[in-house]
């Protein structure tokens, strides 16, 4: 059983860090050509509607995704309650939301948002469909198949939005993107799964399984809201130009760590619910993966960091240069960010959704509080209280989970110290050696090579632990 879990977990590792490596990467050409197709103004116009479209997501899941990857033996009308409940939500809130319309534009100024929003909120309807199946994925840790469907619903939805782009259709063109892809992603999770919904409506189990769910849904609905107030608020104080640039730097950074917290996610919660009564073995499996995301989590960010300047000019060109230091900036703060998604899957799989959901609403509770107070000094000054809050932050949920485990900040600071010194060496002595380089194009290049050729020789010369184990895993693989 220990060596089947393993194995489930190695394969879940590699085939999530596929996934999040396609995904990114796909997401990182379609970024580019979109950048260099559509105005700043363009893309913060869709940047002001985000939060309400993921906000009516986290309402119409409710919950129910997490708590069915958490029951023990969930069966057929449990999954069919999940997915006729949040159809008939997913309905009602866009009702709300359609003639709701156009007081989001007026609280913005800006009238064409008003057809816009309703275009793009039609995309959650589609994600209704898909919430018990993809719980159902997810439980049979069916990576591969996520992985494809994932990276099919990318390939036909951003060639979709970039022909609209190049045909003119400027901030339209990703608002089909979304739509798009919500469905063919929908299709694909019914495509691969052998479950599927009846005509039949017993919501009994979805009282039953509300009294873990809403402590899942109130956290969540505060996470989105920490995540995309900023937008909120610059919508309101800044024009609309300003308000693409900081879209542009919070998409590239976001994409820079979710490659890893999606790479960790792929496996975590479901790898700690069946570990949770085993002391040792938990306390091996979140020290590996606190390892795991050091590793990859701070070269990644960091190195983005320095090369912010040429990445944004050569490859989305030099009218998104505003966008160059707010994107260094959460940078800093996203190398900390796939942490929180350990800690996060660890609690809620002891079952503690109300530490996860009191965590959750306190944080945001001060992010906002703290930006509102940074408001008269400009967008960088909240920029950079916003990113200390989350980094200082995750002291709290190591805390709680210390108090759930025998993880202790000793663990904590072993697994996670050694790769964030080395991997600020690296990148510190990649960009200081390449400086004087006049091409930006070769800047780009030589500190990218460099840095990653450093963090690694360095990783070796110290013996971590961590490479040894991929290349471990990479030989059983071949054997």
């Amino acid at each position: 059983m220990a060596k089947s879990l393993k194995d489930k977990a190695a394969k879940g590792l590699l085939w999530g860090a596929l996934t999040s490596g396609a995904t990114q990467l796909l997401n990182v050409v379609f970024g580019i050509i979109f950048g260099r197709l559509l105005s700043p103004a363009d893309i913060g116009l869709v940047g002001m509607i985000t939060i309400f479209t993921v906000l009516a997501n986290n309402l119409q899941e409710s919950g129910f995704f997490t708590a069915l990857a958490n029951e023990k033996n969930p069966t057929h009308r449990d999954f069919n309650s999940v997915f006729w409940f949040c159809l008939s939500l997913s309905l009602a809130i866009y009702t709300i939301l359609f003639f709701s319309a156009p007081l989001i534009a007026a609280y913005y100024h800006q009238p064409q948002l008003t057809w816009l929003a309703r275009f793009v909120f039609i995309s959650f309807i589609f994600s209704s469909l898909g919430i018990a199946h993809g719980a159902w994925m997810f439980r049979k840790l069916m990576v591969r198949e996520r992985a494809v469907v994932m990276v099919v619903s990318l390939l036909i939805s951003g060639g979709v939005g970039i022909v609209l782009a190049m045909k003119g259709y400027s901030y339209w063109s990703l608002a089909w993107q979304q739509v798009i892809f919500n469905l063919v992603y929908n299709i694909g999770r019914f495509y691969y799964t052998q479950w599927h919904p009846t005509l039949s409506f017993d919501f009994e189990p979805i009282r039953r399984m509300f009294r873990f769910s809403n402590k899942i849904l109130i956290p969540t609905v505060v996470n989105t809201i920490s995540q995309h107030f900023l937008t909120v608020i610059f919508g309101r104080l800044f024009p609309v130009r300003t308000v693409g640039y900081f879209t542009q730097a919070f998409k590239w950074n976001t994409m820079g760590y979710q490659f890893v917290a999606d790479s960790v996610a792929q496996i975590a919660q479901p790898v700690m619910v069946q570990v949770s009564e085993e002391h040792d073995r938990q306390l091996r499996v979140m020290r590996q993966m606190l390892r795991f995301t050091a590793f990859a989590a701070f070269p990644a960010l960091f190195g983005l960091a320095i090369v912010a300047d040429e990445f944004i000019v050569v490859l989305l060109t030099a009218k998104w240069q505003p966008a160059v230091p707010l994107l260094q900036v959460l940078c800093l703060g996203g190398a900390f960010m796939p942490f929180y998604k350990i800690y996060q899957n660890f609690i809620i799989s002891c079952r503690r959704s109300d530490i996860y959901m009191w965590l959750n609403i306190m944080q945001v509770v001060l992010q906002i509080a703290i930006v509102l107070a940074f408001s008269r000094r400009g967008i960088m000054a909240m920029i950079v209280a916003y990113t200390v809050l989350n980094v200082a932050w995750l002291a709290l949920w190591q805390h709680f989970a210390g108090r759930l485990s025998d993880l202790r900040w000793r663990h904590v600071i072993a697994e996670t110290l050694p790769y964030m010194l080395i991997a600020a060496a690296s990148m510190a002595a990649a960009y200081m050696l390449t400086a004087q380089a006049d091409s930006m194009i070769v800047r780009l290049i030589a500190r990218i090579m460099l840095g990653a050729s450093l963090y690694l020789t360095l990783l070796r010369i110290l013996r971590m632990p961590v490479i040894d184990e991929c290349l471990n895993f990479l030989r059983h693989r071949h054997s």
